[in-house]
């Protein structure tokens, strides 16, 4: 099956704290700035407690679809969970270098504290005594610290938490399988069942064989920066639990790649929306159990942040950052159910072949905005592990 972004133009953003003036302001277009945006908006929304009504929004949405949040700040975590309309919670690489960058706070501090004395105590001193620490010690910080965060996050959480193999070995399947049980290693070791975490690797080739391999041996995978539907595809014939398409980014794309193309589309005329629908109806006609939970929206119309949630109600699952959680809490109108599992099944026109290597590199190159924007998603989270490689090395406890 291939299904391709048809053309368009400019990106649009949106990761900020709502306020009733927010649709009227105005937001960055560049990818540096819409990071920035977000991570504010994650290090310093409000911890207060929320009231949801339960004709709102949120809570018709939770009604159907199981609900994310997608943020690693625990304050944040702790009071939309205590809402009762949130099952799971993710984290990316961005997420773990906030947690890290936050050491003047003490919640914080300690996970990192704790991840560094963890690496420095199980590895030899000639790895960590030198004038900064081994590769690998910093790399078994880095997972004790992603370790150390899911912990805290699934104290509050029902659900799942999602931790990410490191975004550097997209291209490694063995070298992600190796990182990826290390993790669950860690965590069971610290009391955690492996049926609670989810492991997040990228939506390449190597990373969809990698799940496999997982998958096979009872560890659950989310094979994110999904943008086609060959990678859906791929993911659910390798038996993935669960794929993360991003539907804004797709529309981004296509806006981008067409400036005199259509500036806004119908919610269901979204390419992003398009393409999440045919995954979601390519799992349901042919019986795979792989969950479709979208992530990184976008407003169709550019005026409504809410347009491709909306459009999907009913999905799966969708993991929502909290500016968007706040505005579905404040909207009291109906939302109607927008996909089932039978009539997309009937929409579905895949024939189910299986899809070999081949076939899944050619469909990724021909479609531009999977092929483009996964690479981009990539580099974007090497950056952010970077600077989280950066504050591990520079970290006191090594000289201990």
């Amino acid at each position: 099956m291939q299904v391709m972004a048809s053309k368009g133009s400019a990106a649009l953003s949106s990761r900020r704290p709502f306020t009733a003036a927010s649709s009227a302001s105005p937001r960055p277009t560049s990818v540096a700035a819409r990071r920035h945006v977000r991570a504010t908006a994650t290090a310093s929304a409000p911890a207060a407690s929320l009231t949801v009504s339960k004709t709102s929004q949120l809570a018709q949405l939770a009604g159907m679809t199981v609900l994310s949040i997608d943020t690693g700040d625990l304050d944040i975590i702790r009071r939309f969970a205590s809402t009762g309309l949130i099952t799971d919670a993710t984290t990316n690489p961005l997420f773990v270098s906030q947690a890290a960058a936050r050491g003047n706070e003490p919640e914080y501090a300690a996970l990192v504290d704790e991840a560094v004395a963890a690496a420095r105590a199980s590895l030899p001193a000639s790895e960590t005594s030198g004038a900064k620490p081994s590769a690998d010690a910093v790399s078994l910080a880095i997972d004790h610290l992603s370790v150390n965060l899911g912990k805290k996050i699934l104290a509050h959480v029902p659900g799942y938490v999602s931790t990410e193999v490191d975004i550097r070995l997209s291209f490694d399947a063995a070298a992600s399988e190796a990182r990826a049980r290390r993790i669950i290693s860690l965590y069971e070791a610290a009391g955690v069942s492996r049926t609670r975490v989810l492991i997040k690797l990228a939506g390449t080739w190597e990373g969809i064989r990698c799940a496999e391999a997982l998958e096979r041996d009872g560890i659950k995978t989310n094979i994110t920066l999904v943008f086609g539907v060959c990678q859906a595809v791929a993911a659910a014939q390798a038996k993935a639990t669960l794929i993360s398409p991003f539907p804004g980014r797709v529309l981004e794309w296509v806006k981008a790649d067409n400036p005199k193309g259509p500036q806004s589309f119908t919610p269901a005329e979204d390419p992003g929306v398009v393409a999440t629908r045919a995954m979601y109806a390519y799992f349901r006609k042919f019986g795979h159990a792989t969950i479709c939970m979208p992530a990184s929206w976008r407003s169709s119309t550019g005026t409504d942040m809410l347009d491709e949630i909306r459009a999907l109600a009913g999905v799966d699952r969708m993991t929502i950052p909290p500016p968007l959680l706040e505005q579905l809490a404040a909207c009291e109108q109906p939302l109607p159910r927008a996909l089932t599992p039978a009539a997309a099944a009937a929409d579905c026109k895949d024939d189910g072949a299986v899809l070999p290597e081949g076939a899944f590199r050619w469909q990724l190159t021909c479609d531009g905005a999977a092929n483009d924007k996964m690479a981009a998603g990539i580099r974007a989270f090497a950056a952010d592990t970077a600077r989280l490689v950066a504050v591990l090395e520079a970290h006191p406890g090594w000289k201990k």
